[in-house]
């Protein structure tokens, strides 16, 4: 498998039957005080030992949704990374990650690899296509009803989703994106496609669509080892997402609170991302991940001077520290520029 150079528009090429679902891509619908608590089991975490609680004190309210674009779902192409260019820096770690990528979110210039398309397990993840789907297939005012198959969820999660109640589409997309809710996944997956195989399904089809062939989904939240990708992917996928101002104005936040109909009326989450939590300067996103057989995993984002990096780790033994040598070097390269 081959990615076109930035100078062929930056594509990828596709294996046969790739016009067909370039197609089905374009045609692709658009669519009181209470703590969030998540658990570390087998589960998303920044890592296994130092977990993020939410903070019940009071924070900034999140800023009310947006309206949504109406735009059809971007072409499959448009996001692809350039694997065939030369790297634009070289940087070794004495522990290094099974995987990485650091890429130009703009362009989909390639500064940095390693073992891009290596397939591997990729734990909460997951939720960047989650988010993806959600994004592109609901409007923003919607309201999702809390099934028991929500609060029947194992490892991290928000907590405390009210039964039969309906709760703000928006709030559970920060539960989903910020603490690495669980719970939030299912629910949203359950609220988009009627049950959770239906939305799995769905999620196989958007990865067909767009071309993504390390990518296989066997849930929305990412715990089974079944769920799997590589940098290259995940990074095309975070391109994506960092075009949806839904999902952008949700991973740059460290804390949010929220309106929720529970006791208190707020919901209190804090993000598990390494770079926002380190004040990482210019930090805008995206996602960790962490389960015992996927290591420490993350999609992190950053933006100075006019430049966007993304920087892709899987099973990274520090993914933070890495993560911020990664894109350091990125932005000092003064490739792009």
């Amino acid at each position: 498998m081959t990615r076109r150079s930035v100078l062929q528009g930056g594509r990828r090429r596709r294996r046969a039957g790739g016009a067909l679902a370039l197609a089905l891509a374009l045609a692709a619908p658009v669519a009181g005080v209470g703590a969030a608590v998540w658990v570390a089991l087998d589960d998303d975490a920044t890592s296994p030992t130092s977990v993020p609680v939410a903070t019940a004190s009071p924070v900034a309210t999140a800023s009310p949704p947006a309206a949504s674009s109406g735009e059809a779902a971007p072409a499959a192409d448009d996001a692809a990374v350039d694997l065939d260019s030369v790297d634009a820096f070289h940087l070794r770690f004495r522990h290094a990650p099974r995987a990485g990528l650091v890429f130009d979110l703009d362009t989909g210039e390639v500064l940095w690899r390693l073992n891009p398309e290596s397939r591997l397990p990729m734990a909460s993840l997951t939720k960047i296509m989650t988010a993806l789907l959600v994004a592109e297939r609901t409007q923003p005012r919607e309201r999702v009803r809390i099934t028991r198959a929500a609060l029947a969820y194992r490892g991290s999660g928000v907590g405390r989703l009210p039964r039969g109640r309906r709760v703000p589409i928006e709030a559970l997309l920060h539960g989903l994106l910020l603490p690495s809710g669980n719970d939030a996944a299912i629910a949203l997956a359950v609220h988009v496609s009627g049950d959770e195989d239906d939305f799995v399904d769905a999620m196989n089809r958007r990865a067909r669509e767009l071309g993504l062939d390390c990518t296989r989904f066997v849930s929305s939240h990412g715990l089974e080892a079944g769920n799997r990708s590589c940098a290259a992917d995940l990074a095309e996928l975070a391109r994506l997402d960092m075009r949806e101002f839904r999902i952008r104005r949700v991973v740059r936040k460290e804390r949010a609170a929220l309106r929720f109909p529970i006791r208190g009326g707020r919901l209190f989450l804090t993000s598990t991302n390494p770079l926002l939590r380190g004040d990482y300067p210019g930090a805008i996103g995206l996602k960790t991940g962490y389960t015992r057989r996927a290591g420490r995993c993350l999609v992190g984002v950053a933006r100075r001077s006019g430049r966007t990096l993304g920087v892709a780790l899987l099973d990274s033994p520090d993914p933070g520290r890495q993560a911020r040598k990664l894109l350091n070097k990125g932005f000092h390269s003064g490739r792009g520029r």
